[in-house]
């Protein structure tokens, strides 16, 4: 079963899974300007705080301290408990079309990393979102049907949810 980590703790942990790495590699990772941060920004106090409790749930270990150039840095690494959980999240569609923008193309960039094909994962997201799309649909037939006894707002919502999902949808397609 998957741990209940947060987003900031599946990053880490995915990135300790490539090799050993210290904090500060992996908060410039997901700073800004770098190479995740461009998806999903974690400030650098949230990493070391994902850091002690990837290792206190242990996902992770210190492996060794680097000394050269600077300052001592722990290095960490997952574990094969974590590596393998790693590998459960990278395949698992998210639930909520909001998770899109965040986990999802953050495992995309993850699974790129790692050279990793992505297929399965999209193929698993569009049949996670399909069902919703078609909920959404039908939602909004009932509130435009509803006539004007249905609130305004309502109405507006059921369609910034519907086309949200079906750009989402679409999104996945072209993938």
């Amino acid at each position: 079963m998957l741990p209940r980590l947060g987003l900031a703790e599946w990053v880490v942990l995915a990135v300790a899974g490539e090799r050993p790495v210290h904090g500060f590699a992996v908060a410039a990772l997901t700073a800004a300007d770098g190479e995740l941060g461009r998806v999903w920004q974690i400030p650098r106090p949230v990493v070391y705080r994902a850091i002690g409790r990837l290792v206190d749930a242990g996902l992770i270990t210190a492996e060794a301290v680097e000394t050269k150039g600077g300052p001592p840095r722990t290095l960490y690494a997952a574990t094969p408990t974590g590596r393998g959980h790693v590998d459960a999240w990278l395949g698992t569609p998210v639930p909520h079309v909001r998770d899109l923008r965040s986990e999802f193309l953050l495992k995309l960039a993850v699974l790129h990393r790692h050279g990793r094909d992505a297929t399965a994962l999209v193929d698993a997201q569009r049949r996670t979102l399909a069902p919703i799309v078609a909920a959404l649909r039908a939602e909004q037939d009932r509130a435009g049907r509803a006539g004007d006894g249905a609130d305004e707002f309502d109405r507006m919502l059921a369609a910034w949810r519907r086309t949200s999902a079906e750009a989402a949808l679409a999104f996945l397609d072209e993938l």
